[in-house]
């Protein structure tokens, strides 16, 4: 297998193993749709981020900073060289990673970490070649696209989540740090989605591009801790979940130049059992499209576009960690018209979903163990 030919390049060579491939497989019923878990890679230290290749090989995020890349027949997998520097505290670390729709023609891949700098760590996100020649695969021309500029020690709230759009920009997630105010102030990366160009530019349509009533690189705010995002496929729209406090985890469809309440709203308590804010609502914040309460501690998301398991195509799926779940949602006309909560307990903490390259849906369980499996139709 090779990359594009732009992409060739000679690294060290690193130690290759061995995967089974199919490890196990479970069939399971719900009301919606009878299906197979199959687990595809094991021995996976608390993975964070996954993607396809075209070829349909892997790149695996482990959150002490080890890029991983995983043959398609999932028999090998080398060390990937050349990921950046990560601060891997509490919920930091090396996190999403996505591979580029270009990929075939740049090379180009996504991803977000935890940047140590001085005052502790703040969220990055940056673009990178990657660059294959035999047993060595590695990062090169990495550049950072977007940057939490403010850093700050504490291993909490880094958000996360990088989503390519259709009109070429990207979008990024981040979270408050712990820090709930930062969350309104337009200029702090803290607490909101971003949205630039793929080398990292502003691009010219973002609400606060002149960058005079916010950081031009903004694009919503008075977010918590967006830990999932994903495009939905008939209209192109950015959909987030983000974490609550004590309840009030957050489905958003957020739009250019919104504010999203946090802290000032919310459906959740702290911690304490004490009010956040004014309430649930106030003028001139935006309300979820969907809520839990009490809080499933959500993750991952993907808009299932496959077609292996036919009753779910166009639904959005959510992974959960504290309650350990798939959260099946049902979308209509921009809002979440139904809810199916699947595998509940039977895998541990989901972290990341993604579309399978064969109509399959993938997701990563967030333990020290953790794997990554497929769900497919049943027999």
């Amino acid at each position: 297998m090779r990359f594009p030919v732009s992409a060739f390049v000679l690294a060290g060579v690193v130690a290759l193993a061995s995967l089974p491939q199919a490890l196990a497989q479970q069939v399971h019923e719900a009301a919606s749709a009878r299906f197979t878990v199959t687990k595809m890679v094991d021995d996976l230290d608390y993975p964070w981020g996954f993607d396809f290749l075209p070829d349909g090989s892997l790149l695996v995020n482990e959150v002490d900073g080890r890029m991983l890349w995983v043959s398609p027949g999932l028999d090998r997998r080398i060390e990937v060289s050349g990921v950046p520097a990560v601060r891997a505290s509490g919920q930091g670390g090396l996190l999403d990673v996505v591979v580029s729709p270009d990929f075939a023609e740049t090379g180009h891949v996504f991803l977000t970490y935890s940047e140590p700098g001085s005052g502790g760590a703040g969220t990055t996100a940056a673009r990178a070649t990657l660059q294959r020649e035999g047993d060595a695969v590695r990062l090169a021309d990495l550049t950072v696209i977007a940057r939490m500029d403010k850093k700050t020690r504490g291993g909490r709230h880094f958000g996360s989540r990088i989503v390519p759009a259709p009109d070429g920009t990207v979008f990024v997630t981040t979270g408050d740090r712990g820090d709930p105010d930062r969350a309104q102030d337009p200029f702090d990366h803290a607490g909101s989605v971003l949205r630039v160009a793929r080398d990292g530019g502003i691009p010219a349509d973002n609400p606060f591009a002149d960058g005079a009533k916010a950081l031009p690189e903004m694009w919503s705010t008075g977010h918590r801790n967006i830990q999932g995002a994903a495009i939905e496929p008939d209209t192109g729209r950015l959909w987030t979940v983000e974490h609550g406090a004590r309840g009030g985890d957050e489905i958003n469809v957020p739009r250019a130049g919104l504010n999203h309440g946090w802290p000032t709203i919310s459906y959740g308590r702290h911690y304490s059992g004490a009010k956040i804010g004014v309430g649930t609502s106030a003028e001139g914040f935006e309300q979820p499209v969907h809520y839990w309460d009490p809080s499933i501690a959500p993750s991952g998301m993907a808009f299932y576009s496959g077609d292996a398991v036919p009753a779910w195509t166009g639904d959005l799926f959510v992974g959960a960690l504290k309650d350990q779940l798939i959260a099946r949602l049902e979308v209509e006309g921009g809002k979440v018209t139904g809810e199916e909560q699947l595998l509940v307990g039977d895998y541990g903490r989901i972290r990341t979903l993604r579309n399978g390259p064969d109509g399959t849906l993938w997701f990563s369980t967030d333990e020290s163990d953790g794997a990554l499996y497929r769900i497919s139709a049943a027999p």
